[in-house]
């Protein structure tokens, strides 16, 4: 357990840093949030769960520095440039907050960083900025006089139940072709990997850990989706005539089938070392049932990776 240890988590008003607080709290560590409004609905629950606010943004070093100022290990994740034009980062700005939130790290004696990378980043060139920044990031932090773990997360469960993937017309539509399996894994999954690696940083101190909770094929999926939903769902990729007209969709299918998009995590060897993971049927049982309903009511439409929310 964390007995009175401290962190700096960034991203705990988004999903994954929130799951890595939550974990972190619950093992008893003293968790530092940096948020940019700590009025905010979400920054206000945080506080509420006894998580300590630090007012501040990953475009003021500044502030970033004070928040670890005296903590012993740093989640680290920003916000992807892939989230589109709306969220407004770059691939630019993503690539020097991440290295600014590492430098900061060796800077201020800081223990053990954890960096989130994803599923594609260091497996060659994508041509995608919002993988390749990562890869950037990840190779930054390598060249640091500094202890640290990369993870590397599949998929989100919950990004499978984005609105619109055509769950009110009775279809799921999605990246893999029916037979071809990808991994997926659950953000509190994330949350509960990263709180055990902290708690013993020397165990994995200069790893890089591809992480996944389950692995499921399209038919998988549409099985999984009909029981939970209690109706029949039938699964279909995009059609490759969209796949062929928005480019960016079609270059995640390719790299779905060349399996840097697909995951490449040992998840019965995650099993063993970090205990029961979230397979997609149980999280659709459990946390997932709500998304689940609310993507059931959506109606279609085009899919867009800008909703991704990391």
């Amino acid at each position: 357990m964390g007995e009175g240890r401290s962190a700096l988590v960034l991203g705990a008003t988004g999903q994954q840093g929130g799951a890595v607080a939550r974990a972190l709290d619950a093992r008893g560590w003293v968790v530092r949030a940096l948020v940019r409004d700590p009025q905010g609905r979400k920054a206000e629950a945080l506080a509420a769960e006894g998580i300590e606010l630090r007012h501040g943004d990953l475009a003021d070093p500044n502030s970033i520095r004070a928040a670890m100022s005296g903590v012993e290990a740093v989640f680290s994740v920003q916000p992807s440039s892939g989230q589109g034009a709306a969220h407004g980062v770059s691939d630019e700005q993503e690539v020097v907050w991440g290295k600014t939130v590492a430098d900061l790290a060796k800077a201020s004696g800081v223990g053990h960083l954890v960096y989130s990378s994803v599923g594609a980043a260091g497996k060659g060139v994508t041509g995608m900025g919002h993988f390749d920044s990562k890869t950037e990031i990840e190779d930054h932090i390598r060249r640091l006089d500094l202890q640290y773990t990369i993870v590397r997360p599949s998929s989100f469960m919950e990004m499978l139940m984005l609105p619109g993937m055509g769950l009110d017309q009775g279809e799921f539509n999605f990246l893999m072709r029916p037979d071809q399996a990808m991994q997926v894994i659950a953000v509190d999954d994330i949350g509960k990997i990263v709180a055990a690696i902290l708690n013993i940083p020397e165990l994995y101190a200069g790893r890089t850990l591809e992480i996944a909770g389950d692995e499921v094929t399209g038919l998988d999926l549409q099985d999984a989706l009909s029981r939970a939903a209690r109706q029949p769902i039938t699964y279909k990729r995009f059609p490759d005539s969209l796949l062929a007209e928005n480019r960016f969709l079609g270059r995640l299918a390719e790299l779905v089938d060349d399996g840097r998009c697909a995951g490449s995590a040992d998840i019965n060897a995650l099993r063993q070392e970090f205990g029961d993971l979230m397979t997609l049927e149980a999280w659709l049982a459990g946390p997932g049932k709500p998304l689940l309903q609310n993507a059931l009511l959506a109606p279609w439409r085009l899919w867009r990776f800008a909703d991704l929310r990391r």
